[in-house]
């Protein structure tokens, strides 16, 4: 059970990640990548199959800069080098931005990498994990995610949150600065809203309230 409260929303990610990457052209940039590596064995590089280019930053520390070919450095709470704002026609980040507690800063940055598409993988709900340089500050809800994309003139064109019952809880968000491109390319806009709503709820108590629900809805029925 340990290895699936922390594995399975990873693994939900990495499968909405392999459905919808494909999608995206042009210049991908992996934001604080690390090695790039899925935990599934992969790399997200492979997930983006139909790029022109794909990079990846990173920041000093533990799993920071790699010295490899197509990596630029990049501080999330600095500013962005003028070279690489709006360098890339997508910009990637998965569950790094619970680790930087300027988040604000760290998101608009994130968002000025991109000429169009933000693709972003946070934690609503999750185990607190930290490292020799690197702690643990935030978790994020869906109006926040909207709201994060709207301060930076993006506009969310796809949302979901990984279903998966006593485990961490994803949300994976994707906006552009031209939403309609991506009508008809993306699945129609959905708001998610309820997210985490078996948290600290009984899996017998909740079974018995549905069949005795059920019960009762049968004898109100006429006849």
């Amino acid at each position: 059970m340990a290895e699936r409260r922390f594995a399975s929303a990873r693994f939900w990610s990495n499968d909405e990640l392999r459905r919808l990457a494909p999608l995206f052209v042009g210049d991908v940039v992996n934001v604080s990548g690390w090695d790039d590596r899925d935990k599934e064995g992969s790399y997200y590089r492979r997930y983006f199959s139909s790029a022109r280019t794909y990079s990846i930053t990173n920041y000093r520390g533990d799993r920071g800069l790699q010295g490899v070919p197509g990596e630029h450095y990049l501080d999330l709470t600095d500013e962005v080098p003028e070279p690489l704002r709006q360098g890339f026609d997508v910009a990637f980040n998965h569950t790094t931005l619970e680790h930087v507690f300027e988040v604000r800063k760290a998101f608009g940055n994130l968002c000025a990498l991109s000429r169009d598409a933000v693709i972003v993988v946070v934690p609503f709900a999750q185990v607190q994990h930290e490292g020799l340089d690197w702690q643990d500050y935030w978790r994020f809800t869906p109006t926040c995610m909207r709201t994060l994309f709207r301060e930076n003139g993006l506009e969310v064109v796809y949302e979901s949150a990984s279903p998966q019952r006593d485990a961490a809880i994803y949300l994976l968000f994707v906006a552009s600065r031209n939403p309609g491109r991506w009508s008809g390319r993306l699945q129609a806009y959905r708001e998610i809203g309820g997210v985490g709503k078996w948290i600290g709820r009984s899996l017998v108590r909740t079974a018995y309230a549905r069949v005795r629900n059920a019960i009762l809805r049968r004898r109100e029925k006429p006849g």
